[in-house]
């Protein structure tokens, strides 16, 4: 598996205004808590991905660059709409 990098700054905001960190997903991916790896949507963005994480019992979705050698994270945030689709019983 590729390691993974992100900004350590954006990393900061996350954890202040979101309540959430990138090693907090990480964690959260390696306890095979990966609910979909999957294209995203938006058509700004083709060369990326997101992954959509099960987090404290919310979806997270994580939009992602994979480049040659690692694995870029770029931001993380809550999903309603994820939940649904993958949380709902």
């Amino acid at each position: 598996m590729k390691p993974y990098r992100w900004n350590s700054d954006k990393d900061d905001w996350l954890r202040r205004e979101r309540g959430i960190g990138f090693s907090d997903i990480i964690d959260s991916i390696e306890s095979g808590n990966l609910l979909d790896d999957i294209e995203n949507p938006g058509s700004n963005y083709p060369h990326q991905r997101m992954y959509v994480v099960e987090l404290c019992g919310y979806a997270v979705v994580v939009p992602y660059v994979e480049c040659e050698d690692e694995i870029f994270l770029k931001t993380a945030f809550y999903s309603r709409k994820a939940k649904q689709k993958y949380l709902s019983f």
